[in-house]
């Protein structure tokens, strides 16, 4: 009998896959913290026969040759993947035997990569599951944008053939497990559900319910920025990345972080945004370690800056490095647990912000020179924005804060975490802030004037 369990990486949006029988299993696109998989593993009672990747992976950094190191597995990925490493080339068609009576049988299905294999689990003559990566996802199918401009639309062309072969060769209740589409980036739009089938696909997915040119126009319009630290985790997955490094960095003080915020460094504090805004390090800017981290914080800051994290403990210290080291920020700098109490030299003051609704942004904006700035995502504010305000994506504020205007800013999103961030950029710019911690919904009910993107 099979069993598949699904590990999350709720971070990033994606899930990677443990699949077996009774004494080996196969570990699909697993993640660069492999302690999870090998822990799933141990659970099972089972040894780990094969790694296996789907592609290439341009989100986030693999723990594949590591974890095929450490269990002698076999290291499975796709013969036209351009790699350095020693692998097992897989091409389509292709059958490695897992465990007695369970099969894994490669299905070349490009598109989200010129090389993306997708893998059909077997038990005996019947279609237990099928591994889809970044092709077929939940009502959606991954980005083809990643790799080459010159491609993508060579790529968007992939996908709808991959779908329909999919589609075609696997029974209708066929459980589809995708890599993408839990808040991946990757996905060229986001899922709606938990689960999925091959049947269920054919009845709702764009690429399975419309022609090729209207599916391929739609999928490239709806395309959205791509995070900078992308453009690295493709390369570092090519090359093959180092094994993964969790170990404590070294512990700081309060005028260890002022030498370091004057020479440039980045100081991170992972405390929640209400926290931050009632009390900081000036000149730290604010990631939460309960928002998404890894996304954000890897795509705004340049690669390669020094950093220093801050916590209010050990535990949420060693969350956020794990959640950093899968896109290839190894060992900060330098880290402190505590209140900012703690980091600040004597004679200095804590730095705050006031936190805010829409109702209160009515109240106190009419006829003041308050600026209001809103950082979500283009395809966010393409559905309507609060009239008058400053458009500057989060991802990129850090480049554009120049181009705020000046006056007290009142900041954002669509709930408040980006906000958070924002808030915190500007504040260490020496800007006069107002956080916005409130649903985007409730700007309409607060009577603020809306302009409808439609």
């Amino acid at each position: 009998m099979f069993f598949i369990d699904t590990i999350e990486t709720e971070g990033l949006g994606n899930r990677s896959y443990l699949a077996g029988g009774a004494a080996a299993a196969v570990a699909i696109d697993p993640p660069r913290d492999i302690d999870r998989v090998l822990a799933a593993a141990a659970v099972r009672g089972v040894r780990i026969s094969h790694v296996v990747e789907t592609h290439v992976h341009n989100d986030y950094v693999t723990g594949g040759p590591d974890l095929a190191r450490l269990t002698g597995a076999a290291y499975l990925v796709p013969a036209a993947a351009r790699v350095s490493f020693a692998r097992t080339p897989v091409a389509d068609g292709d059958t490695v035997a897992v465990d007695d009576g369970i099969t894994l049988r490669a299905l070349a299905t490009p598109g989200h990569t010129p090389h993306h294999t997708s893998y059909v689990l077997e038990e005996g003559d019947r279609v237990a599951a099928v591994f889809t990566g970044g092709s077929l996802l939940i009502g959606s199918v991954g980005r083809p944008d990643l790799v080459e401009p010159r491609l993508t639309e060579e790529l968007a062309r992939a996908q709808y053939a991959s779908a329909h072969r999919l589609a075609a060769e696997l029974p209708d209740e066929t459980p589809v497990l995708p890599t993408h589409g839990f808040g991946s980036f990757c996905s060229s739009s986001q899922s709606e559900g938990d689960a999925t089938t091959i049947g269920k696909e054919k009845n709702v997915n764009d690429a399975l319910t419309k022609d090729v040119d209207s599916f391929v126009a739609g999928l490239l319009a709806g395309l959205e920025d791509v995070p900078a630290y992308y453009a690295h985790m493709g390369p570092a997955n090519a090359a093959g990345p180092a094994p993964v490094d969790l170990g404590a960095p070294p512990l700081t003080d309060a005028a260890d972080i002022a030498e370091r915020l004057a020479a440039g460094e980045w100081v991170v504090d992972l405390r929640n945004r209400i926290a931050f805004a009632d009390g900081h390090v000036a000149g730290s800017f604010n990631f939460e370690a309960d928002g998404k981290i890894a996304t954000y914080l890897a795509w705004m800051i340049p690669r390669g800056k020094p950093l220093t994290l801050l916590a209010d403990s050990p535990a949420q210290l060693a969350a956020a490095q794990r959640e950093l080291v899968r896109v290839g920020i190894d060992r900060p700098a330098a880290a402190a647990t505590g209140t900012p109490r703690d980091w600040l030299a004597d004679g200095h003051a804590p730095r705050s912000f006031p936190r805010a609704t829409f109702a209160d942004l009515a109240a106190r904006a009419s006829g003041s020179e308050a600026v209001v700035l809103d950082v979500r995502r283009n395809s966010e504010r393409a559905k309507g924005w609060i009239t008058g305000s400053v458009h500057i994506p989060v991802h990129d504020l850090h480049r554009r804060l120049a181009e705020v205007p000046p006056g007290t800013v009142w900041v954002h999103c669509a709930g408040g975490m980006r906000a958070g961030i924002a808030a915190s950029l500007l504040d260490a710019a020496g800007r006069d802030v107002v956080a916005v911690d409130d649903s985007f919904d409730a700007a309409s009910r607060a009577g603020l004037p809306l302009t409808d993107g439609s």
